[in-house]
């Protein structure tokens, strides 16, 4: 990192898990500094942002007719793109404070991306202020969070369940041997809640109702003793406020749709892994990380489905962004775009260096 004299900081580089329900920022010799809700508010009037963040999410369900709050991401890439970059550009102002020189930018996106949305990103990152803009796959980056070693030609399996997208892959040597990218995740698993409610109780509630569902007693393995939870929505037959009382037995039923999507990517995977790389597997189990790896009983779920011992990573919601902290210090060594980390050489695979938190 390059200093004045008296060690001022000309530039911090900065890593970003750019989420489709959570933006987090990790700046160079200070971990994670920014973590906030992917939403944004635009006066439709003016058609300016009004709010990004924390206080655009408050404003949900809230706001006046001449303000639309959105989220700019959808499924893990860029949906509305001018809204996207500004977003980005809100983000890295705040992180990078009083830098003198732009910094370089890592951004995490899923596994399988088209060519036309990794240009999205990286020039939605660029405009945004990055002086140089890098992509790195989420599975990899989450390895990485999760203190794996994904360098040595261990095959290491990792499920990153994120808001839009869930992300397996085999990991080996630095790169991604086998992956699978779905559209189900956190949001989908909302998703389900409200059309349980629906359909069992005539009840329609908001997506942040049936976030708080998910929170309090969402489960896909059942609790010894069984939670209950008050979901307060309108009901559909006389228009008038409801409050039922949900158990998280319940939640087995609701959840079973998006919890098989998943699985089955899991299976895929698993089926396509080479026969050299799946001793490993057995032998080291899968981790799971992201906020969805977090749903009561899902790694027990996965344990009893695929017979390989499975645990969840510390501070799964924190692993993405962790992991692109640790690619900071190998981006003197590659162009702009995707980072490939089978290139690294494995003197350098410590990350001890380089105040790494």
């Amino acid at each position: 990192m390059p200093f004045f004299k008296g060690k001022k900081l000309l530039t911090r580089d900065i890593g970003i898990d750019l989420g489709t329900a959570t933006v987090l920022v990790y700046v160079e010799g200070k971990g994670v500094v920014i973590n906030e809700p992917s939403v944004v508010a635009v006066d439709t009037d003016t058609d300016l942002i009004t709010k990004v963040g924390r206080d655009a999410q408050a404003m949900l369900g809230r706001n006046p007719e001449n303000i639309k709050v959105v989220r700019p991401l959808e499924n893990g890439v860029i949906s509305q793109y001018d809204v996207t970059q500004k977003m980005i550009q809100y983000f890295i102002r705040r992180a990078y404070g009083n830098a003198i020189y732009r910094p370089k930018v890592v951004i995490c996106v899923p596994t399988g991306i088209t060519e036309v949305e990794e240009r999205a990103v990286i020039d939605a990152g660029t405009q945004a202020g990055a002086r140089k803009t890098y992509l790195l796959e989420e599975p990899v980056a989450a390895a990485l969070g999760a203190g794996m070693d994904i360098f040595s030609p261990t095959g290491r399996m990792i499920v990153d369940i994120g808001g839009g997208t869930t992300d397996v892959a085999v990991i080996s040597l630095g790169g991604v041997v086998v992956s699978e990218s779905i559209k189900v995740a956190g949001n989908q698993f909302d998703a389900a809640i409200t059309k349980y409610m629906r359909r069992k109780y005539n009840v329609l509630i908001g997506d942040r109702t049936a976030e708080q569902v998910k929170l309090h007693i969402g489960a896909v393995y059942e609790h010894a003793e069984a939670k209950e939870y008050d979901v307060k929505g309108r009901c559909l037959i006389q228009g008038l406020p409801k409050v039922v009382r949900v158990s998280s037995k319940e939640m087995l039923e609701a959840m079973m749709e998006p919890i098989m999507s998943v699985m089955d990517a899991i299976y895929s995977v698993i089926e396509r892994t080479p026969p050299e790389l799946i001793g490993d597997i057995l032998r080291g189990g899968i981790v799971m990380t992201g906020g969805g790896s977090q749903l009561y009983g899902l790694d027990k779920l996965v344990e009893e489905l695929t017979g390989i011992k499975t645990r969840v990573a510390s501070k799964p919601e924190l692993c993405v962004v962790q992991g692109t902290g640790r690619v900071l210090q190998y981006l003197d060594d590659m162009p702009e775009g995707a980072v490939d980390l089978s290139r690294v050489r494995p003197g350098r695979t410590s990350v001890g260096d380089r105040g790494i938190k």
